[in-house]
């Protein structure tokens, strides 16, 4: 009796320590990706690899000034980020159509002006569903003026 006793707290003691270092590995992995951003900044999805997992990272860099609340702009981050991993793991339809008009004006000498003007519109349309995206770490950009969101998703557990 005495020994399954003992037995089963030994048991529980380990069981309960491999959950607490559940977490470890995330604040190393947000200080990697926060140094990767720094060394060469960018945005979109990336595909990022450890020892023992591989990640879906979605970057996103939003403009400070254009958010009256600091609750709007993680929600608008959070929103851009599924966007972004569903494009990348569904795919998307984009189109893209030009428009060339062509305006010819006279002036006082009756000198005859060509002026061309181009617009392409760019449509992307993506249809999906990105479930499982977490918010890593979020942090000031270099100049201060925009906040960096770091979503991640472990893919593959190797």
């Amino acid at each position: 009796m005495r020994n399954s006793l003992l037995l089963s707290i030994l048991f529980a003691t380990v069981t309960i320590v491999n959950a607490q270092s559940f977490n470890d590995d995330k604040p190393a992995f947000a200080n990697f990706i926060k140094r990767m951003y720094n060394s060469s900044p960018f945005e979109g999805v990336k595909i990022v690899d450890d020892y023992n997992h591989q990640y879906l990272v979605s970057v996103i860099s939003l403009d400070k000034a254009k958010y009256t609340s600091v609750s709007i702009m993680n929600r608008v981050a959070q929103v851009k980020a599924q966007s972004q991993a569903s494009t990348f793991l569904n795919g998307a339809t984009i189109s893209m159509d030009m428009v060339i008009t062509t305006k010819e004006t006279k002036d006082s000498t009756n000198k005859i002006t060509t002026i061309v003007e181009t617009i392409e519109l760019i449509k992307q349309n993506s249809s999906g569903f990105s479930q499982g995206l977490e918010l890593l770490t979020n942090f000031d950009n270099a100049d201060g003026k925009r906040e960096v969101f770091v979503y991640i998703k472990e893919i593959i557990k190797k």
